[in-house]
């Protein structure tokens, strides 16, 4: 890195093959690895620690403060995994106390102009559409999907495999493998294609559609349906995933689209 147009705090530790562009500034206690690449206008404040092949495109600002008013001025973190992709002008905050960090898995997509608070956590491989606000304390899951514009409630609960409608407000636990969508946001099926995209064979996905039919489309409240899928669906990773996910969800699980809304 020789980029005398940009201003790289002597504390900063970069590896020798990153490439700054200029009128980028980064600030003390950041870490960036190998091969990533950091667009003009980008602010890397402390805190951020950006893995290996990362691509940082401009006017992004990558661990400012928490918009959070009981933040104190403790120490935490932005964490980048590896390969992962933020586009222009996006928004990723440090963690507060609460956790110490926020955290981007490896292989992420996170488009323009989204929002990542204080305190997410997002899995690997997972694509944030432009425009997406994720309030504080957000777990995104593994190859989630969230669209455009959405907007997500502080400690929602997004599932692994999940995909949200772009434009929805997420105000419920959104269970794995689910499409949602619709307003107020709803169940409206199983990411089929996607599962298929990641090699889940088609009994497996008629395994989860038959836990989601008991679920959500036979007229059982939540605690009655859990019941019969654990005494009816034989035991598999991916049933004692959706029973973890429903029995831990501490807002509630999103609701069964009823044709109206």
């Amino acid at each position: 890195m020789n980029q005398p147009l940009a201003y790289v705090h002597p504390g900063a530790k970069i590896a020798r093959n990153v490439v700054i562009d200029p009128f980028t500034t980064i600030h003390n206690n950041v870490e960036i690895g190998e091969g990533t690449w950091i667009g003009s206008n980008v602010t890397i404040m402390e805190g951020a620690r950006i893995g290996k092949n990362c691509n940082i495109f401009p006017g992004s600002v990558i661990s400012a403060v928490p918009q959070d008013l009981k933040f104190g001025g403790e120490e935490s973190l932005a964490i980048i995994g590896d390969n992962t992709t933020v586009r222009e002008c996006v928004t990723i905050n440090r963690g507060t106390v609460a956790s110490g960090q926020t955290k981007i898995g490896k292989n992420c997509l996170i488009m323009a102009t989204a929002h990542i608070a204080h305190d997410c956590h997002i899995g690997d491989n997972a694509i944030i559409v432009n425009g997406v606000a994720l309030a504080g304390h957000v777990i995104v899951g593994n190859y989630a999907i969230i669209g455009g514009l959405a907007a997500i409630h502080q400690f929602i609960h997004i599932g692994d495999h999940a995909m949200i409608s772009g434009g929805s407000l997420v105000r419920k636990d959104v269970p794995p493998y689910t499409k949602a969508a619709k307003e107020p946001l709803s169940y409206v099926g199983i990411n089929s294609v996607g599962l298929r995209r990641r090699g889940f064979t088609s009994e497996k996905i008629r395994e989860i559609q038959d836990i989601y039919r008991i679920l959500y489309q036979k007229n059982y409240n939540t605690s009655q349906a859990v019941g019969i899928i654990e005494a009816e669906m034989a035991a598999s990773p991916e049933r004692d995933e959706i029973l973890d996910f429903i029995r831990n969800s501490s807002r509630g699980i999103m609701k069964g689209y009823s044709g109206s809304y």
